[in-house]
C-alpha cells in the first residue's frame, strides 16, 4: 500500500506546488520555532526548520511520508525571511535591486515508519534589474509580497523584478523543490507516475 503524503506546511505556494503531482496530501501546521540560531548559516537554518517541520506533526502512524521545507535568502551578508510589512518589503526589494540574490530552500522528507529523515538545501540565484524605488513601490502594493522571502512572488508579477533566474527548478523559488522532492519520493517507493 502507498504511504500517505502529508505537506507540515500551511503555505498557500506549497500547497499549490504539491498539487502539481497530482497525488492527495493533507496539509498540516507545523509546530516549529523558526528563529535563527546564533551565526547559523542559512543553509543550516532551512535544513533545520524543514527536518523540524516534518518531524513536528506529531504522526506516530507507521505509512506516512511527511514533507517539510523551509526557505531564507540572503542580502548582503543578512538572512532575510518574510517582510510581514510594506515598509520591510520596500527595504528588501531595495537591498535587492541589481544584485544577484541567493535563495536557499531547505526540503525534509519524513518516514514516519522507519523514522527516517532526508533532508537536503536547494540553492536558487536570482539576478535582480537595477530597480527605482517608485517600482518597487509599485510592485509591493499590487502584490503585497509580505508573507514570501524575499518580498516578491515570482509565480505572478514578480518576474519583471528580474534579469535572470538561475536553479534546478522554478518551484524551489516559490518554497518546494518539487523535482527533487518526486526523487525523494521515489526512493521510498512511492509512485508518482
Amino acid at each position: 500500500m502507498q504511504p500517505k503524503l502529508i505537506l507540515a506546511s500551511t503555505s498557500p505556494f506549497r500547497r499549490s506546488i504539491l498539487e502539481k503531482i497530482q497525488v492527495p496530501f493533507d496539509a498540516i501546521s507545523p509546530n516549529c520555532d523558526e528563529t535563527p540560531l546564533e551565526n547559523e548559516s542559512p543553509r543550516d537554518l532551512v535544513t533545520r526548520l524543514a527536518e523540524q517541520k516534518a518531524l513536528s506533526c506529531g504522526i506516530k502512524d507507521p505509512n506516512y511520508l511527511i514533507i517539510g521545507s523551509d526557505q531564507v535568502c540572503k542580502i548582503n551578508d543578512r538572512i532575510v525571511g518574510k517582510p510581514l510589512t510594506r515598509e520591510k518589503a520596500i527595504t528588501q526589494l531595495q537591498e535587492a535591486s541589481g544584485q544577484i540574490i541567493t535563495f536557499y530552500t531547505g526540503l525534509s522528507l519524513f518516514n514516519s515508519t522507519t523514522m527516517v529523515s532526508e533532508t537536503l538545501c536547494e540553492e536558487f540565484k536570482v539576478h535582480f534589474r537595477q530597480l527605482t524605488k517608485k517600482q518597487i513601490e509599485n510592485y509591493v502594493d499590487k502584490e503585497m509580497p509580505l508573507y514570501c522571502a524575499g518580498s516578491f512572488k515570482c509565480e505572478g508579477l514578480g518576474i519583471a523584478l528580474f534579469e535572470k533566474l538561475e536553479g534546478k527548478d522554478p518551484n524551489t523559488l516559490i518554497g518546494l523543490p518539487l523535482i527533487t522532492l518526486i526523487d525523494m519520493l521515489e526512493r521510498q517507493q512511492f509512485q508518482v507516475l
